[in-house]
């Protein structure tokens, strides 16, 4: 836990990623195997089972600072994250006689807390306290990151393989394959990683993504349109499809494993050929065609659906690349290669849904695609270069997508609370809403999108104007607007207003316009209706 605890500190105190590699690479060099496999995982977003109750975790931390509950609360909401709270006011260090003082961090993740979280809440608490007075405050703070859900520290994916590559001399997208999918936090596993020959690859793991990067409203700046691919940017979950070994195994662009939440998709497809890898879509795919993407989510929150579920909510893999055919590693072929072949499998297997490429003779063409392309319920164009390859992460120049214009509506600010991290001292976080018979309706939160002047000139006008206090969100006079743009909308019963949003942000603070001129709830439902149209 030491050698983690000064590896989270060196890469929370810069904002230099060549920086953040270096810390890594420090640390690969002198930690055990078990140790490093652990970091990897935590460090690439890997979150722990949670060991003890937060409610627990508060309570027994004001106990142990000899606070009161309602003092420490303050502390929490001014610091905006339990586990710098935590550090700052227990009495950490103050018992070195602990055996696990000195504990690895294997040890804390595979042994120490899966036994906490199976005692009982009185024993719990006793060894919180035990563990607190014997790590050093910033181990006591690191222990509070693992037993509140993760570490969070700036650092990516992407720089975790950069410093995997760095340490071993191997290529980063060997690091990144060998990554994909669901390894185990082994001495073993870490070996095979760092190996200069892996060996045979599990045949259940897929390739690292390729993704896009967003276009500005200019597209012809990409050259002759004959030299692009043009897609629909279907509004679903990002999927890779394997078949090897007579098994399909079906992966969600994080990494998640997700056969037995889609049989309906699974099961037809176990007739591809051995070999296969293909890219796409997860859509539940109606009478008229795709549905929203809200529509999806009831299906996400069912691990093992019915047959009625499935009837009633069909989903569909849509593919649109290949990657692997016939064991082959297809990636480095130009996508025109790959999409010939894709079109070709597609002929022979009826069950194969494939993504169509949009007719485009020139740059006019592909924006009248994209101004359809709410009436055909996707979230704009996919751009990708014909001679392109299929890279690893997102890598700008070959593959763009231009989404449609995002919804608008002016919005009255009802309520605030404070960020987190280092902006927990600063209220960020807010919710709006719109009129509906005479009074304001909640419809979105947003937390993205005002300057930082913007945000430091509101965050003193709430201070300065706060009605009541909910725990750690404050109400505030109904009278600034802000205009909110957002993209998804579908009609929803567990929203207030009747329609749920997707990616909700401000666009701007309209000082021009008083409250009473804001939006009614009926034009984000008559916007629904324009969309189902």
């Amino acid at each position: 836990m030491r050698a983690m605890t000064a590896l989270y500190l060196a890469l929370d105190q810069t904002t230099s990623t060549n920086d953040k590699v270096s810390a890594i690479v420090a640390y690969l060099a002198s930690a055990p195997a078990r140790d490093a496999v652990w970091a990897i995982a935590l460090l690439r977003g890997d979150r722990l089972p949670r060991a003890v109750k937060t409610a627990v975790l508060r309570e027994t931390a004001a106990n142990a600072a000899a606070l009161p509950a309602w003092l420490f609360e303050q502390c929490y909401t001014t610091v905006g994250d339990l586990a710098e709270t935590i550090a700052h006011v227990v009495t950490g260090g103050a018992d070195l006689s602990c055996r696990t003082s000195g504990a690895p961090l294997h040890v804390w993740c595979e042994t120490l807390l899966p036994t906490l979280r199976q005692t009982d809440e009185a024993a719990q608490r006793v060894q919180l306290q035990q563990w607190w007075r014997a790590l050093p405050p910033d181990e006591v703070f690191v222990l509070g990151k693992l037993l509140t859900g993760g570490l969070r520290v700036g650092v990516s994916k992407g720089i975790v393989e950069r410093a995997l590559a760095k340490h071993t001399g191997l290529a980063r997208d060997v690091i990144a394959l060998r990554l994909m999918g669901d390894w185990p936090r082994t001495e073993a596993f870490y070996h095979a990683l760092v190996a200069e020959d892996e060996g045979e690859a599990a045949i259940a793991r897929p390739y690292p993504f390729a993704l896009a990067s967003p276009i500005g409203d200019d597209p012809t700046t990409l050259g002759d349109a004959s030299e692009w691919q043009i897609e629909w940017k279907w509004d679903g979950i990002r999927g890779q499809l394997i078949k090897r070994a007579g098994a399909c195994f079906l992966w969600s662009r994080g990494e998640e494993l997700v056969n037995d939440a889609f049989p309906d998709v699974v099961d037809p497809l176990l007739s591809l050929p051995d070999g296969t890898v293909l890219d796409g879509e997860l859509l539940v795919v109606g009478d008229s065609g795709p549905e929203p993407f809200q529509t999806l989510q009831r299906r996400l929150q069912r691990k093992a659906p019915s047959a009625a579920i499935q009837r009633a909510l069909p989903v569909r893999f849509r593919a649109y690349d290949l990657l692997e055919w016939q064991g082959e590693d297809l990636r480095t072929r130009p996508l025109r290669e790959r999409r010939s072949l894709l079109e070709a499998l597609a002929e022979s297997q009826s069950a194969l849904d494939v993504s169509d490429v949009l007719e485009a003779r020139d740059w006019a063409a592909v924006d009248a695609h994209r101004e359809h392309a709410a009436q055909h319920g996707v979230e704009g164009l996919m751009i990708k270069r014909r001679a392109s390859s299929y890279h690893t992460g997102r890598k700008r120049g070959d593959w763009w997508k231009w989404k449609v214009e995002p919804y608008v509506l002016d919005a009255v600010l009802l309520y605030a609370q404070a960020g987190h991290g280092r902006r927990a001292s600063l209220y960020t976080d807010y919710t709006f809403g719109l009129w509906k018979d005479g009074e304001l309706v909640t419809f979105a939160k947003a937390y993205s999108g005002l300057s930082d002047a913007e945000i430091r000139e509101l965050d003193a006008w709430i201070k300065a104007n706060t009605i009541e206090r909910f725990g750690p969100v404050r109400s505030v006079p109904r009278t600034l607007v802000f205009e909110i743009a957002f993209e998804g909308i579908a009609r929803s019963t567990r929203h207030k207003a009747g329609v749920a949003v997707r990616f909700p942000r401000i666009k701007r603070w309209r000082r021009d316009k008083p409250a009473d001129e804001a939006d009614a709830l009926d034009a984000l439902v008559a916007l629904v209706d324009e969309r189902s149209a």
